[in-house]
């Protein structure tokens, strides 16, 4: 695709990609952030409605195209540095996150106790179950698909704590849904030797694929290189994520090993083993 002149101007990063914030039309709300290329945001300009950079994908995905929640972009502004887009839309359905909130920015830190934390502040409009038809809100719902959602990619900016936490309360409530409905609960439904295989499985392609980046060379073939790194980091997303799947089996959240990776800061790995 030909780039116009006014592509220019625009300061994309080293991956030629450019942080693009979503802001309501009407009352100012920031909605979303996600990325763009140079030929997604093309396309919005061309076509009036936002057209993102998904990195976890690698291309191109239009918001709303699974959900049907577009946005109408109205206005796009460049920033003082030419490096950051704000997108002036019109959210279809009211709805751009993909938990089913008008907002990805739905949590606020309270500073009112003796330690800041996170709190919920903004409820679910409509179930994700019913935007995407069960298996593509699920987070991670299959091996198959264990890459983020096109829809999810502006949580990448949330802290892995976050992350972390609202998976825990995803995994938790799963015990209790319909195992033809979620791969998590079909999971659960089928024991815990089940799990345990699967997080066997998925260790050993990471195994695979580690092997694959190590006889990769990045001077030779970039894109070659860039897409064994990808399937690596693919990999071990999928052995953390059974693994978290066999915690919450325990009831066990992944808050308590995140304490004990904490605890081991400051402690020699031969002691460590040597207390055990």
């Amino acid at each position: 695709m030909t780039e116009p002149n006014w592509l220019d101007a625009i300061k994309f990063n080293t991956d030629g990609l450019i942080p693009a914030i979503a802001q309501d039309y009407t009352s100012g709300r920031i909605l979303m952030m996600a990325w763009m290329n140079a030929e997604a945001l093309q396309l919005t300009a061309e076509t009036q409605t936002a057209v993102y950079f998904s990195r976890s994908r690698a291309k191109l995905w239009h918001k709303g195209e699974t959900s049907g929640h577009t946005q109408q972009v109205h206005d796009i502004r460049l920033d003082c540095d030419a490096d950051v887009i704000v997108l002036s839309v019109t959210q279809i359905g009211g709805i751009a996150c993909h938990t089913g909130r008008q907002s990805c920015f739905y949590q606020r830190l309270d500073l009112s106790g003796a330690e800041p934390k996170w709190q919920t502040v903004d409820k679910v409009l409509k179930d994700p179950a019913e935007i995407y038809n069960t298996s593509a809100a699920e987070p991670f719902s299959s091996q198959d698909s264990i890459a983020q959602s096109a829809e999810s990619e502006a949580h990448h900016n949330m802290s892995g704590e976050a992350i972390l936490s609202q998976l825990d309360r995803v995994l938790t409530e799963r015990k209790q849904a319909d195992a033809d409905s979620s791969y998590v609960a079909s999971l659960y439904a089928r024991g815990l030797n089940k799990i345990l295989e699967k997080v066997g499985e998925e260790a050993t392609e990471s195994i695979i694929a580690a092997k694959d980046l190590a006889h990769c060379d990045q001077r030779l073939d970039k894109s070659q290189f860039e897409a064994a790194r990808h399937e690596l980091i693919y990999e071990v997303a999928d052995v953390w994520f059974h693994t978290l799947v066999g915690l919450a089996w325990f009831d066990i959240e992944s808050e308590a090993v995140l304490a004990e990776l904490a605890r081991r800061f400051g402690l020699s790995g031969i002691d460590e083993k040597a207390s055990r």
